[in-house]
Parts: C-alpha cells; sequence; structure tokens
C-alpha cells in the first residue's frame, strides 16, 4: 500500500501564492502518475492537476495558467505551485496515485489527511 502525506496549505490573500508538497511511501514502485484534488465544502471531490512519470500533464480547466505541478527527483514526491489564488480555490487539497496514465483518472491509493487551502478575499 502507499500511504500519502500532504503540507503546505495555509490562509492567502486572494492574489497570493502556495506552494503544496505530497510525499508517498510504502509501494511506492507501482506509483506512475500522481496528481492533486481538492474538495470544498458541500462540493465532490474534484481533479486539480496531474502528472504522469514521463511528464505529461492534465489541469482543470479553472485552475490552467495559475496552477503548476512538478515531480520532485525521487518518484514519490509531487508539488502544486498555486498562483493567482482566487476564494473559490478554498478545499482541502488531496493528492493520490495512479497505476499507468489513463482517462479518466483512476486514484489507487487511500487518501491522506489533506491540507486546507483557504483564500481570503
Amino acid at each position: 500500500q502507499v500511504q500519502l502525506v500532504e503540507s503546505g496549505g495555509g490562509l492567502v490573500q486572494a492574489g497570493g501564492s502556495l506552494r503544496l508538497s505530497c510525499a508517498a511511501s510504502g509501494s511506492i514502485a507501482s506509483i506512475s502518475t500522481m496528481g492533486w484534488y481538492r474538495q470544498a465544502p458541500g462540493k465532490l471531490r474534484e481533479l486539480v492537476a496531474r502528472i504522469s512519470s514521463g511528464g505529461s500533464t492534465n489541469y482543470a480547466d479553472s485552475v490552467k495558467g495559475r496552477f503548476t505541478i512538478s515531480r520532485g527527483n525521487a518518484k514519490n514526491t509531487v508539488y502544486l505551485q498555486m498562483d493567482s489564488l482566487k476564494a473559490e480555490d478554498t478545499a482541502v487539497y488531496y493528492c493520490n496515485t495512479e497505476i499507468g496514465w489513463t482517462w479518466p483518472p483512476r486514484p489507487q491509493s487511500r487518501w491522506g489527511q489533506g491540507t486546507q487551502v483557504t483564500v481570503s478575499s
């Protein structure tokens, strides 16, 4: 199994930036794609961005041009640089992993605690 730990959230004013980090541990040899998801109060969890082992990316339309996903040198880390944040970006952000690169995304790991991002307007 893969364990996921997210960090880097916080409170920021609209227009500000945050950088989220996620580290996976455990059975990381099976990890191919890593992604970020978010869940706002009263809403379903949604994909924010994902990146394949080869560097291919998908972004939600709502974050294109503002968020950038990247992977660390270690296969088991993924980052989300969030710029020009808006109040509607407020949510708990989670990372997850996939085996392969398919559509729709198929998160494979148990969800972690997530990290809260709050954007004040």
